[in-house]
C-alpha cells in the first residue's frame, strides 16, 4: 500500500472508532501517532509526542481558557447571574410567551460570562422551565426554548470555541469574538420573533402571566444584574478597546468575578473549590483533545494526504458556495454522534486549506463553524443541551417531547445559517469597523 491509501485507510478508522465511542482525544492522538510512524519512521513518530503536545500547550493564548472557564464557574456557583431571568421576566412578561422569551435574554445574558452552552442551558434550566411550568405553559415550548437558547452560550464571547479555532486557524480571537457577538444577538432575536410567531398562533402554547408589576419593581430586579453587568462592561470593554489581551481580559474577568462575589459575599469555600475543580478538569479535557488534533494536522502534513484531499477538491471545480454547503452539511451530520469541540477539531485540519484556497474568510468560517456545531447540541441522537435540561425536569417531560420542542428552533437556526452564508458582512461587520 502507498503511504497515501494507508493513510486514507487510516483516517477511516479514526471515523470508525470515534463511532465505536472510543474518547476522541485517545482516538486523534492513536491514529495519529500511527500515521505518522508509517508516513515517515517510529523515531519520527515517537518524538512528535514529545513535541508537538509542548509546542501546542505553549501558546500563550491558550491561558485564557482556564480563565474565561474560572469566571463562568464562579459566577455560576456564586449566583451572581441569578437576577439575568428575574429581570428579563418582569420585564418582557407582557409579551406573547413573556417567559419563554425571558428565558432567551436571560441565556443570552449567562452567555456574556461563560463560553459553555451547556453550562447555559443548565443554569437557566433550573430557574426559567419550573417557571414557565407553574405558569402552565406547554412543556415543549418550556424545555425546547431554554435547551435551544442555552447554545448562544458558545457565540457570545468568552466563546472557548472561538478561542481554540483562532489559536488553530491563526485568526484574531477579539476579531472572533466581536462576529460572534452579531451572530449570537441575530440567533437571539431569531428566537423571540419565533416564540412570539407560535404564541399568537397557538396561545395555549404560553397563556397570558397575570401579573401586577409595577414601574418600582422593574427597576429593583434591574438593579440585580449589576454583578454581570459590571464583569461584562469591565471584560470586554477592556478587550475590544483595545487595553486588554484575550489573556489579560480572562484574568482580568476571574479576578473582577472573585471581587464582585466577596461583596455579594456569596464567594464561599465550597463555591472555590467547585470552581477551582470544574476549571482544573474542564482546562484538561480541552487541552489534550486539542493536542490530538494538532497531532493530526502534523499527521496530514506529513503523509500528504492534505495537499491531495485540496487537490480532490478543486478538480471537482465545485463552486465556491458548493464547497461550504457541503462542509456545513458535513458538520450537521457530525454534530449529531460529537460534541462540538471534537468535531471542529476533527475537521479543522482538512477544511481550513480548502476553505483558504475558496477564497473565503477564515474569520467568517470560524463564526459559521460554532454557528453550526452548536445546532447538534439540539439534535438527536446526541443534542447534550436536551439532555441537560432532560436532567433538570427529571421524570416531569419525556427526552422526545424536549427534542419536538426544540425542532422549530432548529429551523431558526437554519435561518440564521443561510443568512450568514448569504450575507458575510453579518459577521465581518463588527471585525472590519473595531477590529
Amino acid at each position: 500500500m502507498s503511504d497515501i491509501q494507508i493513510s486514507v485507510a487510516l483516517i477511516a478508522a479514526l471515523f470508525f472508532l470515534i463511532l465505536l465511542r472510543v474518547p476522541i482525544a485517545v482516538a486523534l492522538i492513536g491514529i495519529s501517532f500511527v500515521g505518522i510512524g508509517e508516513a515517515l519512521s517510529w523515531r519520527v513518530a515517537w518524538g512528535s509526542l514529545g513535541i508537538v503536545p509542548y509546542q501546542f500547550a505553549a501558546n500563550w493564548v491558550l491561558s485564557s481558557v482556564p480563565t474565561f472557564l474560572f469566571m463562568g464557574f464562579i459566577c455560576y456557583h456564586t449566583q451572581l447571574t441569578q437576577g439575568l431571568f428575574n429581570a428579563a421576566r418582569v420585564w418582557l412578561s407582557r409579551l406573547p410567551g413573556g417567559l419563554a422569551v425571558a428565558s432567551v435574554f436571560g441565556c443570552a445574558g449567562f452567555a456574556a460570562v461563560t463560553g459553555s452552552s451547556v453550562a447555559c442551558a443548565a443554569a437557566m434550566g433550573r430557574v426559567a422551565v419550573p417557571e414557565m411550568l407553574r405558569n402552565n405553559y406547554s412543556p415543549q415550548l418550556a424545555t425546547g426554548t431554554v435547551a435551544a437558547s442555552g447554545t448562544i452560550g458558545a457565540l457570545i464571547p468568552p466563546s472557548i470555541l472561538m478561542i481554540l479555532y483562532g489559536i488553530i486557524a491563526q485568526v484574531p480571537i477579539s476579531q472572533l469574538f466581536l462576529g460572534g457577538i452579531a451572530i449570537g444577538l441575530l440567533t437571539m432575536v431569531s428566537y423571540v420573533v419565533l416564540i412570539i410567531i407560535m404564541v399568537k398562533l397557538n396561545p395555549s402554547l404560553a397563556p397570558a402571566v397575570q401579573e401586577d408589576i409595577s414601574a418600582a419593581d422593574r427597576w429593583a430586579a434591574l438593579r440585580e444584574t449589576w454583578p454581570v453587568l459590571l464583569i461584562v462592561l469591565g471584560v470586554f470593554g477592556g478587550l475590544f478597546a483595545g487595553i486588554f489581551t484575550p489573556t489579560e481580559a480572562g484574568a482580568f474577568g476571574a479576578f473582577l468575578s472573585c471581587l464582585v462575589a466577596m461583596l455579594k459575599r456569596t464567594l464561599t469555600w465550597t463555591a472555590l473549590k467547585n470552581t477551582i475543580f470544574e476549571t482544573v478538569t474542564t482546562t484538561s479535557a480541552l487541552l489534550i483533545i486539542a493536542i490530538g488534533a494538532s497531532l493530526l494536522t502534523r499527521f496530514l502534513a506529513l503523509s500528504g494526504l492534505g495537499e491531495v484531499i485540496l487537490g480532490l477538491v478543486i478538480d471537482l471545480q465545485l463552486s465556491p458556495y458548493e464547497i461550504i454547503l457541503a462542509i456545513i452539511l458535513v458538520y450537521l451530520i457530525l454534530g449529531m454522534m460529537l460534541e462540538p469541540l471534537g468535531a471542529m477539531l476533527l475537521t479543522l485540519p482538512i477544511f481550513l486549506p480548502i476553505v483558504g484556497e475558496a477564497g473565503f474568510s477564515l474569520l467568517w468560517f470560524g463564526v459559521l463553524v460554532t454557528k453550526i456545531l452548536e445546532v447538534g447540541m439540539i439534535t438527536p441522537p446526541v443534542g447534550m443541551n436536551v439532555f441537560v435540561i432532560k436532567s433538570v425536569v427529571r421524570n416531569l417531560i419525556s427526552t422526545s417531547t424536549i427534542f419536538r420542542g426544540v425542532a422549530p428552533f432548529v429551523a431558526a437556526d437554519m435561518v440564521v445559517v443561510a443568512s450568514m452564508v448569504a450575507f458575510p458582512g453579518l459577521v465581518l461587520y463588527l471585525p472590519n469597523i473595531l477590529g
